[in-house]
């Protein structure tokens, strides 16, 4: 079309071997740089995608609000899926280029849909490695996207139409910021970036963003600090999302539901537990739902299930709930499987079945194999001593 490999390089801001590499096939254009790409070769993102022979990431996911979001800002979905390639090295290869705020403020303090758009597709593949990631290969990608993000939205001149977009997507940054933090095992920090999100969801007016990020604190404190504060603030979040979606308030009371089972509250934690199928049962299909609750499906819900009834001392109840989840369950998703089968080891282990615990957690261990993830090993540790 005109170009040559230096003069493409230059004008999309990389090096010539970034360019040699997509011809010869042997690495497709990150995620970020293919709008750019597409409007330098003056074709569309989607006849971009077909030429890259460019697939979905994983298979077995609940795709619906993927593409409600991709209709609203009108891109195909393929610009909000990763490719299908190595995820570590894609993380690594987004942690090494500049991203689209980088590029795009070099140009100037003002910023457009453009951009907006490209940070948007980006917080959605982000948060779709974490399915296939663990928090320390993924926490230095992430952090390095919420920082530059939040420089731009401190820094940029814009309209108050894609401020808020910005807005939102550093408040979904910050929730997966948080979470990979928290995976990491550095809550403190996930802490503070999940209270920083929302004081970003909440200058955009996104209550249910904004419940979203604390409930994602209340599920950190119920976890491994004071559940009975975890309670207060989790039902508060799940308060303040009265007219979000029945998807996203199921997922709201399932933090409540756990913040009450740590609190050995069997009442409250079998309401919020009914609320869940209740809720989700509303759910229709069809509606623009947010992208952060793609995951949330029965076999999630029957999870934390089983998970607040093993707190509650009824493990026997929940040993049908987790195997047949797990069985159901994406073989690519190592780091959830590990965690999951721990529960199962543990549901065995309290009901007497050490035998069965025992080579649950053999599994458990062999599915963490290279997870770098210091929650799991610490609940790995955690059931190892009850079998």
């Amino acid at each position: 079309m005109g170009f040559t490999q230096e003069s493409l390089a230059e004008a999309l801001g990389v090096e010539r071997s970034t360019v040699a590499r997509w011809e010869l096939g042997t690495q497709v254009p990150m995620p970020g740089i293919r709008r750019r790409l597409a409007d330098v070769l003056t074709l569309s993102l989607h006849q971009l995608v077909g030429l890259l022979e460019v697939g979905p990431v994983q298979p077995n996911l609940d795709l619906e609000p993927v593409e409600a979001h991709a209709r609203v800002v009108g891109l195909p979905v393929e610009a909000f899926y990763v490719p299908a390639e190595d995820p570590l090295r894609l993380a690594h290869e987004w942690l090494v280029e500049d991203t689209p705020a980088v590029i795009h403020t070099r140009s100037g303090r003002r910023v457009g849909a453009t951009l907006a758009t490209e940070l948007e597709a980006r917080v959605v593949q982000l948060r779709h490695l974490d399915d296939v990631l663990s928090g320390g290969a993924l926490y230095p990608v992430v952090h390095t996207e919420f920082r530059q993000v939040g420089d731009v939205v401190d820094q940029a001149a814009y309209t108050e139409d894609i401020g808020r977009r910005l807005l939102i997507v550093l408040g979904e940054l910050a929730q997966l910021a948080g979470w990979v933090s928290s995976d990491a095992g550095r809550h403190h920090e996930a802490q503070r970036v999940y209270l920083s999100g929302v004081a970003a969801a909440r200058a955009a007016t996104d209550a249910a963003l904004t419940s979203q990020l604390l409930s994602s604190l209340a599920y950190q404190m119920a976890t491994v600090g004071d559940p009975g504060d975890a309670v207060l603030l989790a039902r508060s979040a799940a308060k303040g999302a009265k007219q979000a979606t029945p998807v996203v308030r199921a997922l709201l009371y399932e933090r409540v539901a756990w913040a009450a089972a740590r609190c050995q509250d069997r009442d409250g934690t079998r309401r919020a537990l009914d609320t869940v199928d209740e809720l989700y049962e509303r759910r229709v299909l069809g509606i623009a739902e947010r992208e952060w609750v793609y995951w949330l499906n029965r076999h999630e819900i029957d999870v934390m299930a089983g998970r607040c009834l093993i707190e509650l001392g009824e493990p026997e109840r929940a040993e049908p709930l987790l195997a047949a989840a797990i069985a159901a369950y994406p073989t690519g998703h190592a780091r959830e499987i590990a965690l999951y089968l721990s529960w199962l080891a543990e549901s065995y282990a309290r009901t007497g079945n050490l035998d069965a615990a025992r080579a649950t957690l053999r599994r458990a261990r062999h599915a963490a194999a290279g997870v770098h993830s210091a929650r799991l090993d610490s609940r790995i540790h955690e059931v190892a001593c009850l079998a």
